[in-house]
């Protein structure tokens, strides 16, 4: 019963809509909002409201994988299969587009709304990840897992991110499907189904009969704490309102069940039966909810109104409307759209969720005090089947907490996130390393209430958010190009590839970036069979790196570093070390000369016994070219010059070869690659 729920859609919902603004898909009074509102002072303490919208089933490459600026399809640094393909090919298949493939079967433009779900849940998601390299899409997925969709078919969706700021490292928690995800944004973890030593990795809580998990919920601690909370949903929340799986929850809904008449088993099989009923038995049936409702102690009744109560159809936005018209909103907000605009593929459709968009955030900037104290997440869940080209850090042995049957919870593939606020105006792209905890982490700093689900591993690899976020002033919102209707519904159906393939394109231009924690090097030292990484991180934020052998391809070796780590690894026909934000460095040859770029200083050491002549030279960035000859013991340093922070350059010597680009942090916002 739960799982068809997930694929209801209503009508009424599907039919939603916004007004249009001139030559621009946000609404008016967002335009002027920014232009008018002054950017309130005072760091986390200016905000004063934090609403989270997570949407559903969307990878970060099929929907912004050809946005200009961020790392997508011209992403220079992909990573290699162990047989020399770049990632982007997938056995044989390479990302194509929704629209182009619509035409392709002689289908008209608004079908690419309806495209259908694929696998997505713990164990083919893993197989997806293919043991860390990355190339396990197209067997676990199918075909379809390749296509994304461009700028004219999620045009709100391309606005949004570039009048605010966008994450292009945000990956969701686990490799998984729904409910483990959002049961990380909920709690900052996903712990084990009742009376079992299985991991709660699948959608199992969405059976009425299941038992309730046992671990606590934030909203718990911040009622604990006197913060205020709510969580908006409809009749119809798709099954996505986590927190109540949890045993208080299911506890207080058996309690007002025993005033009504039938045998529900959870206030969500109730709500979902009223659909079904005739207006006369849907009156009584809600007439005895409330009355158990009534029946509740104050404290289990807030924890009800708060966590589980669900509003008639179409009033998920007058709801939100009205209380911040009463000044009523609370501290932290969660909303949980129906399955027709949650974006989820299957149920839902881009245009649908986008006039959802619309109407959120024309609600919160025609009240420009609430606008100007207020911070809007947008994210998904997961990314359903499809593909993204981006390995994700995933965790230590050690971090037991972070592994199940012998694979690592995560995190996942990356998913979007556009933080929308007065202090993220501007079109920049955030490229710190999040996943679903981040949220809760960023919760934490704001109102100070700690969430000790989340790992200690993930803390270490996972930024807060804070930043996405300029606090000093307003950035200027760029001039860019209303949600349409949504189009009739069809079958879902799902997009093949087309018989001539060509490598996708991603938009050119660069975008403004935030600055970022990081500052990775790596050192290299070969002797005999023997490959000593130094791996170093001279930021204030822990880097993750992950090292790929070819040659002999072994399981990639995942670290994270501090300050810096030793990695020993047999020597083999090349390696390569990729860090956050694109860093890369390549090497080859058994040549003994180690090549260090740290700070914008590029360091040669000729540890070997026999004199050495090197070719230095650029690669994307203008620079130089540099011939050096390098004694037995001999070092050379040279300062390189950089792009806005960026190079890119090659040491090569007759079977010797290293490749090093990324990025020089200095603390200033830059812009991207």
């Amino acid at each position: 019963m739960a799982q068809i729920s997930r694929r209801r859609l209503l009508a009424s919902a599907a039919a939603a809509g916004g007004a249009a603004a001139v030559g621009s898909l946000l609404p008016p009074s967002l335009h002027e909002a920014i232009a008018a509102t002054p950017v309130r002072r005072g760091g986390l303490r200016a905000i004063e409201h934090v609403i989270v919208l997570m949407q559903e089933n969307r990878s970060f490459d099929h929907y912004f994988g050809s946005l200009r600026g961020v790392r997508g399809y011209g992403d220079h640094d992909p990573l290699r299969q162990p047989d020399g393909r770049p990632v982007f090919e997938q056995s044989g298949v390479l990302p194509f587009s929704v629209r182009k493939a619509a035409e392709l079967a002689n289908r008209p433009d608004s079908d690419i709304q309806y495209l259908g779900d694929l696998p997505h849940g713990w164990t083919d998601a893993s197989a997806a990840w293919a043991g860390g390299w990355n190339n396990g899409w197209v067997p676990a997925k199918s075909a379809a897992t390749m296509t994304y969709y461009e700028r004219r078919d999620i045009p709100l969706q391309y606005e949004l991110a570039e009048t605010f700021t966008l994450l292009d490292a945000y990956h969701c928690s686990i490799n998984g499907s729904t409910n483990p995800n959002r049961n990380f944004l909920w709690t900052g973890t996903t712990g084990y189904e009742p009376g079992s030593a299985a991991r709660a990795v699948t959608n199992a809580a969405y059976s009425y009969d299941h038992a309730g998990y046992d671990w606590t919920t934030y909203p718990e601690r911040l009622q604990a704490a006197g913060v205020s909370w709510r969580i908006y949903q409809e009749w119809d929340n798709f099954t996505d309102n986590a927190v109540e799986y949890f045993l208080p929850f299911k506890e207080i809904g058996r309690r007002i069940l025993s005033h009504v008449d039938g045998s529900y088993r959870t206030t969500e099989e109730f709500y979902y039966a009223l659909f079904d009923m005739s207006a006369v038995d849907r009156a009584t049936a809600l007439s005895q909810f409330a009355a158990g409702r009534a029946a509740l102690s104050p404290v289990e009744r807030e924890l009800f109104d708060r966590a589980m109560y669900r509003s008639e159809p179409d009033t998920l936005v007058s709801r939100l409307r009205a209380d911040i018209s009463a000044r009523r909103l609370p501290a932290v907000s969660w909303l949980v759209p129906t399955a027709a605009l949650s974006e989820h593929p299957g149920a839902s459709t881009p245009v649908g969720s986008a006039n959802l968009i619309y109407q959120v955030l024309d609600v919160l900037a025609s009240d420009r005090d609430t606008w100007s104290k207020t911070v809007l997440f947008v994210n998904f869940d997961e990314n359903d089947g499809y593909f993204d080209h981006v390995p994700a850090p995933v965790p230590p042995v050690s971090s037991a907490e972070d592994w199940y049957d012998g694979k690592p919870l995560g995190l996942g593939p990356r998913v979007p996130m556009t933080v929308v606020s007065p202090w993220t105006v501007g079109g920049h792209v955030c490229s710190e390393v999040a996943d679903h905890t981040s949220v809760l982490r960023f919760l934490e700093r704001w109102t100070g209430v700690r969430e000790p689900n989340i790992s200690t591993w993930r803390r270490s690899v996972c930024g807060d958010l804070t930043s996405a976020f300029d606090f000093s002033g307003g950035g200027r919102a760029p001039a860019l190009d209303q949600p349409g209707p949504v189009p009739a519904p069809i079958s879902r159906w799902h997009p093949t590839p087309p018989a001539t393939q060509s490598p996708p394109t991603q938009e050119p231009g660069r975008r403004p970036a935030r600055a970022l924690p990081y500052r990775p090097w790596v050192s290299a030292r070969l002797s005999g069979a023997e490959l000593a990484l130094t791996l170093g991180d001279d930021g204030p934020g822990a880097c993750h790196f992950a090292v790929y052998s070819y040659g002999s391809p072994a399981t990639p070796v995942h670290v994270d570093v501090t300050t810096r780590s030793v990695v020993r690894i047999p020597a083999t026909e090349s390696v390569v070390i990729q860090g956050p934000n694109r860093f890369w460095y390549e090497l080859s040859g058994s040549v003994t000369v180690d090549v260090t770029f740290r700070n914008g200083s590029l360091d040669l050491v000729n540890y070997g016994h026999t004199t050495v002549t090197l070719r230095v030279h650029p690669l994307r960035y203008k620079g130089r070219t540099w011939t050096i000859r390098l004694h037995a013991n001999q070092r050379r340093s040279l300062t390189w010059a950089t792009d806005h922070g960026w190079y890119d350059l090659e040491v090569t010597a007759p079977g010797f070869r290293r490749r090093l680009t990324g990025r020089v942090e200095d603390g200033r916002p830059g812009t991207t690659a």
